[in-house]
């Protein structure tokens, strides 16, 4: 009889027991840093510009090869930065590291972040987990490489959140169709709640410029588009080497 108890107990605590959660898949920290470099540079002799520049590619180099990090041009299209580094790594220490590297560089005096985002990887509560395959790429940014990259930080009205999720959800159903009916514009959606100043970070690639922007002017006609507060802002960069960025602003 005693046995028997023993072996109920046993039962009971088997069937009782939870069951352990699969482990959880590391999110991404992402950081897009606009840089512009001061005049006064150009002013220092080629020897030193050119050890400089070496300097600063080295170091790109060494982080390109540990985690994501691209880069991206933008004098002739904004006033305020010439050029903007777009990285993702599983440390914020990294996103630190990177920043601090380059103060301390020859050139760091004379690259000033004229803007800097802040956020993180996340699944998207209106896209099922299961939409893009058993591996969900939302948790680890995969760029596609193309020439043209449309970043800006964007803001929701709380009106947005007090509305119930299904209602929500019907009104991203909507933006996600328009979305799709422009196959060549892919969109990197990442996340800054409580990070940074934004609530989200939107980063489109696209071979076409005209895609881009027949895209966003038929979004401006969605229901959901009535809830931004604010999507300012927004940066046109050009995937281009670090190299030839340098070189093409006089660094």
């Amino acid at each position: 009889m005693a046995e028997q108890t023993t072996q109920e107990a046993s039962l009971v605590q088997t069937e009782t027991q939870p069951t352990p959660s699969k482990p959880k898949q590391p999110r991404q920290f992402v950081r897009f840093t606009f840089f512009k470099l001061d005049p006064q540079w150009q002013l220092l002799s080629a020897e030193t510009r050119q050890q400089g520049k070496q300097e600063l590619l080295r170091l790109f180099e060494e982080y390109a090869d540990a985690s994501l990090m691209r880069s991206f041009s933008l004098f002739g299209l904004r006033s305020d930065c010439d050029f903007m580094l777009w990285q993702a790594t599983y440390a914020v220490e990294d996103v630190q590291s990177v920043s601090s590297r380059i103060r301390r560089s020859a050139m760091g005096p004379y690259l000033r972040e004229t803007h800097a985002f802040l956020s993180m990887t996340k699944r998207s509560v209106y896209v099922g987990k299961n939409a893009r395959g058993a591996h969900d790429p939302r948790l680890v940014i995969t760029p596609d490489d193309k020439k043209y990259l449309f970043v800006y930080p964007f803001v929701k009205t709380r009106a947005w959140y007090a509305l119930p999720l299904a209602d929500r959800k019907r009104m991203m159903n909507e933006h996600i169709r328009v979305g799709l009916t422009y196959p060549t514009v892919s969109l990197n959606t990442t996340y800054s709640f409580g990070l940074d100043d934004q609530e989200f970070v939107v980063a489109f690639e696209t071979d076409n410029i005209s895609d881009f922007l027949d895209l966003v002017q038929e979004l401006r006609e969605t229901e959901a588009s009535s809830f931004t507060l604010r999507d300012t802002p927004m940066f046109t960069c050009v995937a281009q080497p670090l190299a030839e960025i340098l070189e093409a602003i006089g660094a």
